[in-house]
């Protein structure tokens, strides 16, 4: 559990705390049942090279899922998160397993943010990010944006 973040703790330019994320096939599989999505793009090699992305990739709702995650995570129980966006921008290759618990060596990612705005509006306390997620070659494969809004315990007496 995290730390509850206030507004007053936030400057712009602030980092988002990060949050790294390793994706397996093994995970791809459990994503695919949990959410339904069982496009072979995400599991059977020969079908992604057929449609010339080489091998399976990442879920794209799964790299949303984590971004929403590295919000969440950060503003604590009693933020909100108000507004959310993300766009594609690279195909993200998983891990193969090692054995049936452990990975193989390869891609870790990182899920990132930077406080753009600080604000009230309507009497809450609003912080707007800059997030993505970067590869292990520190390339940004998805970008977004998200507007928090985070309690004022100075300015709301």
């Amino acid at each position: 559990m995290s730390k509850q973040l206030y507004w007053e703790d936030i400057e712009v330019g602030s980092q988002v705390t990060p949050l790294s994320k390793v994706a397996t096939t093994q995970m791809l599989v459990k994503w695919a049942g949990a959410s339904g999505d069982f496009n072979p793009l995400h599991y059977e090699d020969t079908f992604a090279t057929s449609q010339g992305v080489g091998k399976p990739i990442v879920h794209g709702q799964l790299k949303r899922a984590w971004l929403i995650q590295l919000v969440t995570d950060w503003i604590g129980e009693q933020g909100i998160l108000k507004k959310f966006s993300c766009q594609f921008r690279a195909m993200d290759h998983p891990r193969l397993m090692k054995d049936m618990s452990e990975p193989q060596e390869g891609e870790t990612w990182w899920c990132k943010g930077k406080v753009t705005k600080k604000y009230v509006e309507g009497g809450e306390h609003y912080v707007d990010c800059d997030i993505w997620i970067e590869n292990g070659k520190g390339e940004k494969t998805t970008t977004g944006s998200a507007t928090v809004a985070l309690p004022s315990p100075i300015l709301s007496c």
